[in-house]
């Protein structure tokens, strides 16, 4: 894509959808040890301009809907269905039943996520979960002539415990919603609706296919206390002792700011229907975590171009940084969603250290880098991001473990000085 193309963002909707209703997603079986799964939905609309649009019953087809005139009207616009839940952190099981995740620290952060929760026992499946979960949540009926399921983003796992436990394999399922008239909404207790503009998560993300404008997103970051990781949840001295020795952790984030008006009231007004001006109360949405992991994939659709054989996008995605230890490879291109999930330490000798033990991570990322110049053909056979994911957090692991040893020689080794000069 050349630097002064600009494509529109229905345009660019329209071919990852295309990609997603043609391209199997890769599945991962549940082991034996671990069952459990869970599914979010997706859920996307193109909300007409002010002008008058055709009240026709008629549903059309995925390939007809982007024929329409009112789709493709300049003044349409795309918009992405995110919930935020009360007390909700991101890293954790998603879903109201969910477990709880490390918090960020600035407690004014508003984090988004999208509907969805743990598969049931009486589930006949994840796109069942999905809908059920989207209906609970939102009181939006995917069931409905107005949604079509375009398909399903690949599977990711949920761990825990820096990658060394399993909680569940999630499942996301993508859902466009075929009519221009707004649907009314029943968002559950705890829970605001929020139809963010696509635009305004494409603007940071490939910032050289789309005009820039009042809508867009930015880059930003958020901190996470590495004790809420790593130290029991109620042993308030080992967590301040972990937090001293370790610091924190910094995830990227896209910030979305929006209009404040009271959601308890308005639900469905939570959506971005005007542009935020300098003397409105604004407050801000931060995506990041999974649901960012999952957004970046879906806006990885958008990207046709490619080099080196099927599937590897030559057009960059531009992320905030890449893995510690995963600098010059292309992130970008054989999983953006790493990116979102693999931290960075404030202490710059954590980060060190990962990388010291990170051999087997980036021999991993090289290989699936390898696979996608050579056609993808082991991409789906593989499961190159678990593979991934379990190696740097190994690396993680194993790091912190040399921190803390050697933050206790270093503190042995001063009592010892201390002691000598005192006597």
């Amino acid at each position: 894509m050349d630097q002064g193309e600009h494509t529109s963002v229905v345009q660019l909707l329209s071919r990852a959808l295309l990609s997603i209703r043609t391209t199997p997603p890769r599945i991962i079986a549940s082991p034996a040890t671990q069952p459990r799964r869970a599914a979010v939905a997706i859920v996307i609309r193109v909300v007409p301009s002010a002008a008058p649009f055709p009240n026709d019953t008629s549903i059309p087809t995925l390939d007809q809907f982007f024929d329409l005139e009112w789709v493709n009207h300049p003044s349409a616009r795309p918009e992405i269905l995110f919930v935020r839940r009360s007390g909700f952190t991101p890293d954790g099981v998603p879903g109201p039943a969910g477990d709880s995740g490390p918090k960020a620290k600035n407690s004014e952060e508003v984090h988004l996520a999208f509907p969805g929760g743990r598969t049931e026992d009486e589930d006949e499946g994840g796109l069942y979960t999905a809908m059920r979960q989207t209906w609970e949540e939102t009181g939006l009926d995917l069931a409905e002539r107005d949604f079509i399921c375009i398909g399903q983003l690949d599977d990711r796992e949920i761990t825990t415990s820096l990658g060394k436990r399993l909680l569940m394999i999630l499942s996301p399922f993508v859902f466009l919603q075929l009519t221009p008239n707004t649907l009314p909404t029943d968002p559950a207790e705890g829970t605001t609706i929020h139809w963010i503009p696509l635009e305004s998560l494409v603007s940071p993300v490939l910032p050289r296919a789309v005009h820039r404008t009042a809508l867009a997103g930015r880059w930003s970051g958020v901190t996470v206390d590495a004790a809420s990781r790593l130290a029991p949840r109620h042993a308030a001295s080992l967590k301040l002792l972990v937090r001293l020795l370790l610091g924190s952790m910094q995830f990227p984030a896209i910030l979305i700011y929006l209009p404040g008006p009271d959601s308890r009231s308005q639900p469905e007004k939570t959506s971005t229907d005007t542009v935020p001006s300098q003397t409105m109360r604004t407050y801000d949405l931060k995506l990041w975590g999974l649901s960012l992991g999952m957004t970046l994939d879906l806006l990885a659709k958008m990207v046709s171009d490619t080099e080196f054989g099927t599937g590897y996008p030559s057009a960059t995605l531009q992320l905030p940084f890449h893995p510690v230890g995963g600098e010059g490879m292309r992130i970008d291109a054989v999983a953006p969603s790493l990116a979102s999930v693999f931290p960075r330490f404030s202490y710059p000798d954590v980060n060190f250290w990962i990388w010291v033990f990170g051999k087997r991570y980036r021999e991993v990322i090289r290989s699936w880098e390898s696979s996608m110049r050579e056609g993808g053909a082991n991409d789906k056979r593989l499961n190159w991001a678990g593979t991934a994911l379990s190696n740097f957090y190994a690396a993680v692991r194993k790091a912190l473990l040399v921190v803390l040893v050697l933050r206790a020689i270093g503190v042995l080794f001063g009592l010892a000085v201390l002691g000598w000069w005192i006597i």
